[in-house]
């Protein structure tokens, strides 16, 4: 029987988890975790902050070692086959992991070269291509915006073809604009075929990418399906009209308006 390469997508769940503990002395931050991953699909993980997210992440790509249960990726154990797990994924944390000193083409001809892929050079052009990075390629990260930084840091962790990429908290300190950036690049990712394990306080970016969401609490999933699974374990909305008091903008607009009207006359 064949072994299967790291990069290779091996059948089954990308990310396969079941009991998985960890404690950090007497505070115990994961009390048995269960989770299923598809392949090909965003999956988003909730919670507030301590809820353990992070751990999970750390876990699942073997930076931590679990107190007990068991846990897959791409069909690699993360304590018997860590070595495997680690060529399978990637991972991209809170702050964009670049080199300011550098420009945003060497950046990318730098990981490339450190995981030993051949020409280097084609890899970073197809990646600053694909990120839309092209015409700032030579420019020194230092004058990115942070969008930009974190579509390079994505762009980075797509060097190798990483069948698996764990974002944890990808859009921390974005401004709105910026954020739609990296939500663009994410779909881009699935869309490629590549699985996401997304982690993220913002309900509306769960909302506007995951295909599933589990929400950790406590250390414990305590709800896990689609947006539209989750929002039936509600009851209906109440339809009720309500006195529809004017905003700032319709204060501006009608003023601004008046007077205009009155000018013109």
């Amino acid at each position: 029987m064949s072994i299967p390469s790291a990069t290779e997508q091996v059948p089954g769940p990308a990310i396969h988890v079941r009991g998985l503990e960890k404690s950090y002395k007497e505070l115990r931050v994961l009390r048995g975790v269960d989770l299923d991953v598809a392949r090909g699909s965003i999956f988003a993980l909730l919670g507030s902050n301590g809820a353990g997210k992070t751990t999970v992440v750390r876990i699942l790509s073997t930076l931590l070692k679990a107190d007990a249960g068991t846990a897959r990726v791409n069909g690699f154990d993360v304590a018997t086959r860590a070595a495997d797990v680690r060529e399978s994924i990637s991972l991209t944390g809170q702050f964009a992991a670049v080199d300011e000193i550098l420009s945003g083409r060497e950046n990318l001809v730098l990981i490339a070269r450190l995981r030993h892929l051949g020409n280097p050079a084609a890899i970073a052009d197809e990646l600053l291509g694909r990120f839309s990075l092209t015409e700032a390629g030579a420019r020194r990260v230092a004058t990115y915006s942070g969008g930009m930084r974190r579509r390079l840091d994505i762009a980075m962790s797509l060097i190798g073809n990483p069948p698996v990429i764990f974002l944890d908290e990808p859009t921390t300190g974005l401004d709105p604009e910026a954020r739609l950036e990296v939500w663009q690049a994410i779909r881009e990712l699935v869309a490629g075929g590549t699985t996401v394990l997304l982690t993220t306080q913002h309900l509306d970016e769960a909302e506007q990418l995951a295909d599933r969401i589990a929400i950790l609490h406590e250390g414990r999933i305590i709800v896990n399906g689609t947006l539209d699974e989750l929002k039936r374990l509600l009851p209906p909305a109440k339809v009720e009209y309500i006195e529809k008091q004017p905003t700032l903008q319709d204060v501006f607009l009608t003023l601004v308006g008046a007077r205009t009207d009155r000018e013109q006359r």
